[in-house]
């Protein structure tokens, strides 16, 4: 190789290893700085004025194909109050297989994943409506890891679920989880029929006593 090829050969591995080092950078940078979730209040005129009845509500949700993120949406549309998603800090797989295995690992061992989800003055709320999707039989463990930061003791839980194989123990495995809080009659909905279940989620919210 001569002189000319060597440094050739050298500017053009100089050039790749610094793309390289800019790519990784430019990707952790990103991940460090990602905000965390916000609660978001009611914007909607339609939320129903009789059923908050001066109680502050908070819907809450852990979704991960969209399912329960739809239905969540939709309580919060019909009843006001906060919003807020469960969002683990290291995001589950797209991949189903993974996440799948994933979750079921972390059921075995009874995990509590980090959770980057904030919420300030959690204590004023009064009603807390709360949904995930079946996995496993049970909640998806960032749940646990929730309830666990924000205690639910006092407050008034309205549990509601998606699924593709019925309800199993994801009611039991959270008053479990919970025992000083008082449960509301659960809404429990497959998920093919979560993204329009408007008048099943109205029908459960009117039989709801707060």
């Amino acid at each position: 190789m001569n002189r000319r090829d060597f440094l050739k050969l050298a500017g053009v591995s100089l050039l790749s290893l610094a793309a390289l080092t800019m790519g990784c950078g430019s990707f952790n940078a990103a991940k460090a700085d990602a905000p965390a979730p916000k609660v978001k209040q009611s914007t909607s005129e339609g939320a129903s004025q009789n059923m908050n009845n001066g109680k502050k509500i908070l819907v809450a949700y852990f979704s991960w194909s969209g399912n329960t993120k739809a239905v969540a949406e939709e309580i919060h549309k019909q009843v006001g109050g906060d919003i807020v998603e469960i969002v683990p800090a290291t995001p589950y797989s797209e991949t189903y297989s993974v996440t799948v295995a994933k979750a079921k690992a972390e059921q075995a061992a009874n995990a509590r994943p980090a959770i980057s989800t904030k919420i300030a003055d959690f204590d004023k709320y009064d009603v807390v409506f709360l949904g995930y999707p079946n996995w496993w039989g049970s909640f998806p463990m960032p749940v646990a890891t929730f309830v666990e930061t924000y205690k639910l003791d006092g407050k008034t839980v309205a549990p509601f679920f998606t699924h593709g194989g019925g309800e199993q123990r994801c009611l039991s495995d959270l008053q479990k989880l919970t025992p000083n809080a008082k449960f509301t009659q659960d809404l429990v909905l497959s998920g093919s029929s979560s993204k329009n279940a408007q008048g099943q989620i109205k029908s459960w919210l009117d039989s709801l006593q707060f």
